[in-house]
């Protein structure tokens, strides 16, 4: 009987948590097998290298926190002030391994101390910007506006995480649900 491989997505899925967990120098291939209870030869069946590997990281990383939310986003239609619910309820709600706040996170650091990730993440979080002023813009009329709404919209979601206040009466929650009518007002 033939033996099933561990299936490609596995191994970058497996990456990426070692990748969130401890950086790019935190992605061995020997450890992700020993994560993925198999030996290490199947994953040069899909990967030349480590290095084929990380690419591979941010290839899917990059389709799954651009195309794939925006595909999601406009598959149910509405005008704009419906996709940006959908759009915060996504990205509120991602904990997968690839569009969650430790792989976004993770990324940026990483792309901190090397050029070519931050090169990658800057035309990500452009095509992210783009998509955000198209959907702001279709209700905004003031440039300026729709630049300050989409920076607040973007910052809240990397940042939001880093904050520790307290909010007085309300919940983190409930402040979040403010800042997301704030930004539709």
């Amino acid at each position: 009987m033939a033996v099933a491989r561990t299936p490609r997505g596995k191994w970058i899925e497996e990456g990426m948590k070692a990748l969130s967990a401890g950086g790019p120098e935190a992605v061995r291939i020997e450890s992700l097998a020993q994560s993925l209870g198999v030996s290490k030869g199947g994953f040069y069946g899909y990967f030349r290298n480590r290095d084929a590997l990380l690419t591979e990281i941010l290839d899917t990383w990059e389709r799954e926190v651009t195309e794939n939310v925006i595909e999601r986003v406009e598959s149910d239609g509405g005008d704009a002030r419906a996709k940006l619910i959908r759009l915060f309820a996504i990205a509120s709600t991602a904990d997968e391994p690839m569009r969650g706040v430790t792989a976004e996170l993770a990324i940026r650091d990483w792309a901190r101390r090397d050029e070519a990730v931050a090169q990658r993440l800057r035309r990500i979080d452009n095509r992210r910007m783009e998509y955000l002023r198209s959907l702001f813009g279709s209700f905004c009329p003031d440039e300026d506006d729709v630049e300050v709404r989409c920076m607040l919209a973007f910052s809240v979601r990397v940042g939001h995480h880093f904050v520790a206040a307290d909010h007085g009466t309300r919940s983190r929650a409930e402040v979040m649900e403010l800042t997301r009518k704030w930004l539709l007002r």
